[in-house]
């Protein structure tokens, strides 16, 4: 009778099991894959800051889970930022007009075309200003861009997308070959002198106080080279890996915002947020503390701004860009609470992925879901914070946040993902144990059938 008993407590335990379900709902659903952009060239002080239209991009009605990106080499493998500086690198959505043709590699100023709709992100800037979806720097390598289960980025929704249009992809890659230049954080920050140049890339003349910046190193441009220095041209690529899962009624959408800590704003009508008008600069110059004098927290730049957002929802993900100099950057609610602080890391060596002087890494906050919310019409404070023992051109203060609209259902909102890889943990260990009672009460059972047939006059059969 005891170990009846112990079986039915083992059959408890089996019911149990089988009526768990691991707390990631999309396992084993998720696809991944590695694409590389078309070839570009740099010599020493070069600069590439091109536009690839319709790029490897998976297709249909899926949710994108995550891009990575990173330069690498003819040979595949990555370059240090010491040799190759990444800007940036930008992901934006649009839909083209069938039956026309893309024009591959293009400059932004080709890039206006009536048959070529942008399909921007949710955020508040003004026109298409940083409407990618995907946007890193220097730091794309330590820098985590998974969307939490069961949150999804969607894409490819035949019903959003015109009559007569299909859904294409656009990369924007900003790179600055550095190898033998005169300074290379001043050709890194795009110092106008170190590129000898009056006017910006539409041939508009540069203003006496603009120091340095995007203006100063587009596409084409040449940074200052130490005289003598002889140096190879290269043919690179931008390495990406996507990660996607088909759509379906599992997935919660998420609305992409980024904000801007140059944003300066004014509502067209003081009865709404919806027409507010954002002019968001992009990037701003750091003046050194021996000009400006060193604050409470020492030599310190913290620049912020308030914006107020049209709609709000559950922050599920956050996430800072900074460029070199910069010490974190903070979104605040309207109360004063912290909803996400974001925390570069430096490289300390020179191989690829841990360069030293430069972010290599921007930490990330997975809030847990339905924790962190912003009401709608709620006025964010934005600060971001660079060290100013140097003038610094041309940085940035972006803020990339992942929101999702109340769920009406609270038990679709899953958990953070260690908290996922947790609960599969309990999920795989409480299938361990039962498993582990299975082959326990089968050994139970041919003991106890072996003593049974002893008793009877039976031999037991050796095993």
């Amino acid at each position: 009778m005891w170990y009846q008993g112990w079986l039915r407590s083992l059959a408890i335990l089996l019911l149990a099991a089988l009526s768990l379900e691991p707390s990631q709902a999309l396992i084993g659903k998720e696809k991944s894959a590695v694409f590389l952009s078309p070839e570009f060239v740099l010599g020493p002080g070069s600069v590439v800051d091109s536009y690839y239209q319709d790029i490897d991009f998976p297709r249909g009605h899926i949710a994108l889970k995550s891009f990575n990106a990173e330069v690498v080499d003819e040979t595949g493998l990555p370059v240090p930022l010491q040799e190759i500086y990444l800007h940036h690198w930008v992901i934006e959505r649009y839909y083209q007009h069938k039956g026309v043709e893309a024009p591959g590699s293009s400059s932004i100023k080709e890039t206006h075309n009536p048959d070529f709709i942008t399909v921007r992100n949710s955020g508040i800037c003004q026109d298409n200003v940083l409407a990618q979806y995907f946007g890193l720097g220097s730091e794309t390598r330590k820098t985590a861009t998974h969307v939490p289960d069961p949150y999804g980025i969607e894409i490819g929704n035949p019903v959003e997308i015109p009559a007569g249009y299909e859904e294409k992809w656009l990369l924007n890659v900003h790179a600055i070959d550095t190898r033998g230049v005169e300074d290379r954080l001043g050709c890194a920050e795009c110092r106008c002198d170190l590129y000898n140049v009056t006017e910006d890339g539409y041939g508009h003349p540069l203003s006496s106080d603009y120091k340095g910046g995007l203006r100063c190193c587009y596409d084409k441009t040449q940074c200052r080279v130490k005289e003598g220095f002889e140096g190879i041209r290269r043919s690179l690529y931008m390495k990406y890996t996507l990660k996607w899962v088909d759509w379906d009624s599992s997935v919660v959408p998420v609305k992409i915002y980024i904000l801007d800590v140059t944003d300066t704003w004014k509502s067209s009508n003081a009865s709404t947020v919806h027409r507010a008008r954002h002019n968001c600069r992009v990037e701003y110059d750091v003046e050194s503390c021996s000009i400006t004098g060193e604050t409470e927290d020492g030599c310190v730049d913290v620049k912020r701004t308030s914006l107020t957002m049209p709609t709000g929802g559950h922050v599920i993900y956050g996430v800072s860009h900074q460029h070199s100099g910069g010490i974190g950057s903070t979104l605040y609610g309207e109360d004063g609470r912290i909803i996400c602080s974001s925390i570069p890391t430096y490289g300390e060596g020179k191989e690829a992925g841990n360069e030293a002087g430069y972010i290599v890494g921007m930490s990330t906050c997975y809030p847990q879901p339905g924790s962190v919310k912003i009401s709608d019409g709620e006025t964010l404070i934005l600060e971001s914070n660079y060290s100013s023992t140097q003038k610094h051109t041309g940085v940035m203060g972006l803020f990339y946040i992942l929101v999702a609209e109340p769920s009406p259902n609270p038990s679709l909102l899953l958990h953070s993902p260690f908290d996922m890889h947790a609960n599969s943990k309990v999920y795989n260990s409480v299938w361990a144990v039962a498993l582990l009672g299975l082959a326990i009460a089968a050994a139970i059972v041919v003991v106890y059938s072996r003593r049974k047939d002893t008793e009877y006059g039976y031999e037991a059969l050796v095993v």
